[in-house]
């Protein structure tokens, strides 16, 4: 049943709206996506340089396409793991609440997590292709393409499991990122529908016995939700990013682990150089993304019905 209300018409029509919205989002933040990587694993082209001055340098090197670089495989990832987090959350909470008795605020972490690992380990391959594609210099190309750097990985890595290099970090990373997302989200909602009803609330167009957040409340509720997640979790993202480059890093020896490489990163380069950085560069890139992403959702459960 649960498929077959996946496979409606009006679910794949949203689905679908919201992955071309997510691929416009994507194309627009990719500089930024790029300079990320680049920062995050000492490219040693641009380790010298801060955020702005590296995306001034990019397209005085490569070009205005080098700060694209990755973005295909990004497109390409962007339609199953929204429509696979979304449909896992919704199913997850279900489950946690009947099997396991517990609802509330717990069973959204809950469930928010457990979704967005589950979105993340089926679409791990493309996210490994894209940071590969995207940590390449012009010059120093090592892979042709999407489809060449699939048959280096995997004829050089170790098959299939060469795909899933730095999915542990990835997976712990996720579980508080995607949970403090949809926990702090779904308690910013409660608490101003509960406190202050009649100036953050209205009712819900698909049931008026039910009230929802207005839209701009459910943007800046959505992009406090991102931010508190991304805070939590950065570490993790540039212990996956580093893993995840492997044999492409001169000191890929010392990151064969999580915990190696987390304590090799801040021996060499401290919390805010090393940990840290690049993060100023995902709040720009995660606060409005996940604001609409958020708003997109509540305003799509109205349309379907789902209130």
């Amino acid at each position: 049943a649960d498929l077959k209300n996946f496979f409606h018409p009006v679910s794949f029509l949203f689905l679908s709206w919201k992955g071309v919205a997510g691929c416009c989002a994507k194309t627009t933040t990719a500089p930024l996506d790029r300079v990320k990587i680049l920062l995050q694993a000492h490219n040693h082209h641009y380790k010298h340089l801060g955020v702005f001055s590296t995306l001034c340098a990019v397209p005085k090197k490569e070009g205005y396409l080098g700060l694209y670089k990755g973005n295909g495989a990004m497109m390409i990832r962007i339609f199953p793991y929204g429509a696979i987090q979304f449909m896992a959350f919704d199913q997850y909470k279900k489950v946690i609440k009947k099997q396991l008795g517990i609802s509330g605020h717990v069973h959204r972490l809950m469930a928010g997590s457990m979704a967005g690992i589950t979105a993340v380990i089926c679409t791990y391959p493309l996210d490994m292709v894209r940071v590969r594609l995207a940590f390449q210099v012009k010059g120093e190309h090592k892979y042709m393409g999407i489809i060449h750097a699939f048959k280096m990985i995997y004829t050089k890595e170790g098959g299939f499991s060469g795909f899933y290099r730095g999915l542990m970090p990835t997976v712990v990373g996720m579980a508080p990122y995607a949970g403090f997302s949809f926990f702090t989200f779904g308690t910013l909602k409660s608490i101003g529908l509960a406190q202050a009803p009649n100036l953050l609330g209205r009712p819900s167009l698909d049931n008026p016995d039910v009230l929802v957040l207005k839209t701009h409340v459910n943007l800046l509720c959505g992009g406090i939700a991102g931010a508190i997640a991304q805070t939590i979790s950065y570490p993790l993202d540039v212990t996956r990013r580093r893993m995840q480059l492997g044999a492409v890093l001169p000191d890929s020896d010392k990151c064969l682990t999580m915990v190696q490489t987390l304590k090799y990163v801040y021996q060499q380069h401290g919390v805010r150089r090393g940990l840290y950085r690049g993060l100023s560069l995902n709040y720009i890139r995660c606060i409005p993304s996940q604001a609409v992403a958020f708003t997109t959702y509540e305003l799509m459960k109205q349309f379907l019905h789902l209130n």
